[in-house]
């Protein structure tokens, strides 16, 4: 019995040396293939004349040569027909597309990854490129950047962008040190995003030198100023006083501290916080985003993804280290984007009135010795995006828009009041190291059952004041604090709220 293992065992070991050397001149074939292709398509764009049309001829598809690539049997049903191309412009690409990868595959060797860990070195980086010398060490599902990232697949097939490009991280360093915390090797603490993620290109120099993979960090740091209209009538009334450190001078001009970050999925826990199996919450994402991760069904032994989502951005105001200091007060206000009232000023909400008045709390609290935080998702229209947010307007102003059909009105185009989902928000207070919120600048249950839920004591919750609600958001406010919003006030009846009424386009002269 034992001889016939080995003989086994010897038996797969040949097949697998022989795939080995049958992909690798596949890839020199391919490589080659590749090259004539591109020799070709000069020669043609140097003699337009030559399909006798006035413009160069091209192969069957963008990418795609007239010999078709060789496919290896773990990759069966990974190739794509040729597409359709412009006549103009060929493709850098090669012939040979691989549609998804799977365990154990020949050429298939995961950089370690083991997101618990304390050692970054231990844990091992987030390794998600598809480029040549990377995709056989991948350990992670989808692409750096976040919805960025369709961008550079533009940016690379219209040749904006080499795709060899290696990014110079010279000088690129954190402006400010932040952490480590205990609460980074927690896997129930921090589960969408990489905590080592600002540190990439230095921790893991020597894995990208040695052994020739792209890393790119997910996380960046930087300082700089801030400027808003109503900070200057802030000091003018006398709500905030310049000090030359916080608030700079009478314009209202603010010194803060700037975190960027994308977020990076630890699918095993993303699942638990929300109460699912990583199966269903592996399929639902394959399946939902028209099948374009094949590997979240594929590849069962990569845990971590990075979605195709907007991320998020910390302010920080005082010394970024008091925000972990549990002697230190720490004023802070999550706030979830809307663009229209964030950016352009729009009454319908009372987003950019809160966003201002964070602000300014954050800031006083940094003056008396504390922290001011501020953090912004890109959550547009509740994570239901702009187009349902207008049309829901549409539907508000077009006949009554009443506080008491307020979620209706989005539940009957959406399905959902909100999909937010703030049970993934708190991961970065963990990553910051907040350990007590003295004062929140939000009147959402949601974020609060979310933070609370999370071991993070809320000391004080506050809510914008009656003097910053614009009167067109009453609907909005008003039907929020009838839902559990947290309110110091009565909160109205249904009959009240049946009163309470926005403005429609006829009352506006356009």
């Amino acid at each position: 019995m034992a001889s016939d293992l080995e003989e086994v065992q010897k038996v797969l070991r040949t097949v697998a040396e022989g795939q080995a050397q049958l992909l690798s001149a596949v890839e020199s074939i391919s490589q080659r293939v590749g090259e004539l292709e591109r020799s070709r398509d000069g020669h043609r764009q140097n003699n337009p004349e030559i399909d006798g049309v006035g413009r160069t001829a091209t192969p069957l598809g963008s990418g795609f040569t007239h010999t078709p690539a060789a496919v290896m049997p773990a990759e069966a049903g990974t190739r794509t027909p040729p597409a359709p191309s412009s006549p103009e412009v060929k493709s850098g690409f090669s012939s040979r597309v691989i549609l998804t990868t799977y365990p154990k595959q020949i050429g298939i060797k995961p950089l370690p990854l083991d997101w618990g860990a304390a050692d970054p070195l231990q844990r091992g980086p987030v390794t998600v490129s598809r480029s040549a010398s990377t995709i056989g060490r991948r350990n992670a599902i989808g692409a750096h950047g976040g919805s960025y990232s369709i961008y550079y697949a533009l940016a690379l097939a219209s040749r904006e962008l080499k795709a060899d490009h290696k990014p110079d991280y010279t000088n690129t360093e954190p402006a400010v040190k932040i952490g480590p915390f205990p609460q980074w090797s927690d896997k129930k603490k921090i589960v969408a995003m990489d905590p080592w993620g600002h540190l990439v290109p230095w921790l893991f120099k020597d894995v990208m030198e040695k052994e020739n993979v792209d890393l790119r960090p997910t996380i960046a740091i930087t300082k700089a100023h801030m400027k808003l209209p109503e900070l200057e009538e802030s000091v003018r009334s006398g709500r905030l006083v310049p000090d030359g450190k916080v608030c700079l001078n009478k314009f209202g001009e603010l010194s803060v501290t700037k975190f960027a970050v994308e977020p990076v999925w630890y699918l095993p826990g993303v699942a638990e916080r929300f109460g699912i199996d990583e199966g269903t919450l592996r399929r639902s994402l394959f399946e939902h985003t028209g099948g374009m991760y094949p590997e979240l069904i594929t590849r069962s032994d990569i845990k971590v993804f990075l979605p195709p989502i907007g991320g998020l951005t910390v302010y920080c105001f005082g010394d970024p280290a008091k925000m972990s200091d549990p002697s230190k007060r720490l004023a802070l206000r999550i706030h979830d984007e809307c663009n229209g009232s964030d950016v352009f000023g729009s009454d319908i909400c009372t987003c950019r009135p809160y966003l201002i008045f964070g602000i300014e709390e954050a800031v006083k609290e940094a003056q008396n010795g504390g922290s001011g935080v501020v953090i912004y998702f890109r959550k547009e229209g509740r994570a239901l995006g702009e187009v349902t947010k207008y049309l829901v307007y549409n539907a508000r102003k077009r006949g009554e828009d009443r506080a008491s059909d307020y979620f209706k009105r989005t539940e009957n185009i959406a399905g959902v009041k909100d999909m937010r989902f703030q049970a993934l928000m708190p991961d970065i207070l963990h990553w910051l190291g907040i350990q007590k919120i003295d004062r929140m600048l939000s009147m959402s249950n949601m974020k609060h059952d979310a933070i609370v839920g999370q071991g993070i004591p809320i000391h004080e919750r506050v809510e914008l004041p009656e003097s910053l609600i614009p009167a067109d958001s009453r609907v909005e406010i008003d039907a929020k604090i009838n839902a559990g919003y947290f309110t110091t006030g009565q909160r109205m009846t249904e009959e009240q709220l049946k009163s309470v009424q926005g403005r429609i386009w006829e009352d506006i002269d356009h």
